[in-house]
């Protein structure tokens, strides 16, 4: 079966994809897509990365965020990098800014998370709000339509550390992935809005 056609077959969320399987950021790119709304609803999309440069494994969301914002993505709204990280106090504020800025945005919530050994490194793409602290019994406030997640080390036992001590290599990967899998949707996007050629060749990040 030609590569192309598992690719693009139409598919329903959530989705799990590993983060250095054949194809991934492809993979996530087209999963993605098919989510937005439609180019023609003018709604803005939002994407907002969660999480602080100050722990290891929660540093994923603002290393997208970051990575992201230096392509300039001119079809989505970026909001939580490396300098201005969006975490548990700031959240609320920032979510209100970016309503008061945005009509009706789509948004996309990202955040690194915990899971079981065999699933980290696992990126995810599912329905409904990423809530943010929910892997350290944090209470905050649920963020997107739908949400992106990398599983970044194993839970069940003190969280905060083993956030503390996961390795940098891995986020950095993963995060490579899925900024490069939101800058091929969004050269789809763009391509769906009239402003340019769409290209499955790979375009550096």
């Amino acid at each position: 079966m030609s590569i192309y056609t598992n690719i693009f077959d139409k598919s329903e969320l959530p989705i799990r994809i590993a983060h250095n399987e054949q194809l991934a950021s492809y993979k996530l790119a087209d999963s993605l897509y098919k989510q937005l709304p439609p180019a023609s609803s003018a709604q803005p999309i939002v994407f907002v990365c969660i999480g602080t440069d100050r722990s290891t494994g929660d540093s994923l969301g603002p290393l997208i965020g970051t990575l992201l914002a230096e392509k300039k993505l001119g079809s989505f709204f970026v909001y939580g990098t490396l300098n201005e990280p969006i975490h548990a106090l700031n959240l609320e504020e920032k979510m209100m800014e970016i309503h008061e800025k945005h009509k009706d945005p789509f948004i996309i919530g990202i955040d690194a998370c915990l899971g079981r050994m065999k699933s980290v490194g696992v990126i995810h793409l599912g329905v409904g709000p990423v809530k943010p602290g929910s892997g350290v019994k944090k209470e905050l406030p649920p963020v997107g339509n739908i949400h992106i997640t990398g599983i970044v080390n194993i839970s069940g036992f003190m969280e905060f550390l083993v956030l503390q001590n996961t390795r940098l290599s891995l986020v950095l990967e993963m995060a490579k992935t899925i900024s490069k899998g939101i800058y091929q949707s969004s050269l789809r996007y763009r391509y769906a809005e009239g402003q340019e050629e769409y290209s499955l060749q790979e375009r550096p990040i």
